[in-house]
């Protein structure tokens, strides 16, 4: 009798390298080892470098045995594979405790010693949220580890194009040391983007900083960093215009409500840097950092905004008022300003018409996302305006905050409107509104 299999086999038998390696590309570690043991080719398949160029190592703080196997199986990668690693992501998953950290460091200086030794071809390193100022961080196992992760990058700094320590929490001597570190071999730096948000601990004025100037100084070709606000001075808006003006493109700022914010920078900083560096767009992002003078004293109309998002995080203070931000600040960027954000708790003012005058002014303004106490009649009136092409928005996403805990009634009138513009809403725009008791 003829076996039915056989064909079904031999269809597999003869799948093209390509789709192989297709089918491999979706399977998980141990899936892709069981299935390399079917044949020498399936075998052969396992071993192409497309399937191993990126890689997520998650270190798990509270250890089971699933999180234990994905371990091992994440240093067996590194042992295996490293060779072929492109893109790196160290993730932490809840580090509870110091013995923790010590596994951790020591596991790192292990991975980091042998993929430096194998590998030629990582350009991209992401290891956010360190937060080596918490107390679970014993100061030799911090010296430690920053000590092998500086090493790691001298030793890759001809190769890497992006690197992202994000929520490191480091002194400002120990920052300053990795990021020197990518210009160890050739006192310059070539790296395209940087991630240092929340690189330095809190309350550090890092602007003052003559060792960061220096640093930031050998940086030659950025196109993106993200960073805080207490890094900005003129000082370092000069190094950007000396050293990276032909290739920045963008800046994402950070201002925190705990970050020293005071200092003084010039508009005429910010025009220099603009002129020499014409694709640059900056991004802002406020936390709780909400009073108009405080913010005055940042957003200088010769900064080239694309992006502005302010959020109080659900903190209610009647000292700050926002209306003069809508009405005297944001105006400035209305032939910029691309995307908005306003997370507030603003239940002391009603500001839907400020607002509203703000969106039909920005004519460039793509994406508006807002969570604040507004009138259900507010987006009637804002979509009546998008059909009537006196804005382009193509986003919408709208939290309206109510201080009742039955909103049926907001609700009916929500769907009333989405009925009326459903056309619009369907064919022309990313919409989403809901209501949100604030009780």
């Amino acid at each position: 009798m003829e076996d039915d299999s056989e064909p079904e086999q031999r269809s597999w038998a003869h799948l093209p390298d390509v789709c192989l390696r297709h089918v491999f590309h979706w399977l998980d570690d141990r899936d892709r080892s069981q299935a390399a043991l079917v044949c020498k080719k399936w075998s052969w398949a396992m071993y192409s470098g497309s399937l191993w160029r990126r890689r997520t190592i998650t270190f798990y703080g509270r250890p089971s045995r699933a999180h234990a196997l994905e371990f091992q199986s994440a240093l067996w990668y590194v042992k295996k594979f490293g060779k072929y690693l492109e893109h790196l992501e160290i993730k932490l998953s809840n580090p509870y405790n110091t013995a923790f950290t010590q596994k951790f460091q020591v596991t790192m200086r292990g991975l980091l010693s042998h993929l430096s030794k194998c590998n030629s071809r990582l350009v991209s390193l992401s290891i956010k949220y360190l937060e080596l100022d918490r107390l679970i961080w014993k100061n030799v196992v911090r010296a430690q580890f920053i000590k092998t992760l500086a090493t790691f990058l001298k030793r890759m700094s001809k190769q890497l194009d992006y690197l992202n320590l994000k929520g490191a929490r480091v002194t400002l001597e120990e920052g300053c040391e990795l990021l020197n570190s990518l210009s160890f071999l050739t006192n310059k730096g070539f790296i395209s983007e940087i991630n240092i948000e929340d690189f330095f601990s809190l309350h550090l004025p890092v602007y003052s900083s003559t060792l960061f100037h220096q640093t930031m100084s050998k940086f030659h070709s950025l196109v993106i960093l993200t960073f805080n606000y207490n890094c900005i001075s003129d000082e370092l808006l000069d190094i950007l215009q000396d050293h990276s003006a032909h290739s920045l493109c963008t800046l994402n700022i950070k201002c925190h409500i705990h970050d020293p914010h005071g200092q003084v920078v010039w508009g005429m900083s910010w025009a220099n840097l603009a002129k020499r560096a014409p694709k640059l767009k900056v991004n802002f992002f406020f936390e709780r950092v909400m009073k108009h003078d405080h913010l005055a004293r940042i957003l200088l109309v010769e900064i080239p905004v694309r992006s502005i998002s302010l959020r109080s995080c659900y903190f209610n203070d009647p000292d700050w008022t926002m209306r003069p931000t809508l009405t005297n600040l944001l105006p400035a960027y209305w032939h910029v300003l691309q995307k908005l954000t306003l997370e507030l708790n603003n239940d002391h003012e009603l500001l839907d018409d400020e607002l509203l005058q703000l969106i039909l002014s920005c004519k460039r303004l793509l994406f508006l996302k807002v969570w604040a106490f507004l009138s259900v009649t507010f987006m009637e009136k804002l979509l009546q305006n998008r059909a009537d092409r006196k804005c382009i928005l193509t986003t919408i996403k709208v939290r309206i905050y109510t201080a009742r805990q039955e909103t049926s009634e907001e609700d009916r009138l929500l769907c009333d409107i989405y009925r009326k513009f459903k056309y619009l809403i369907d064919s022309e725009l990313n919409y989403f509104v809901i209501t949100y008791p604030m009780v």
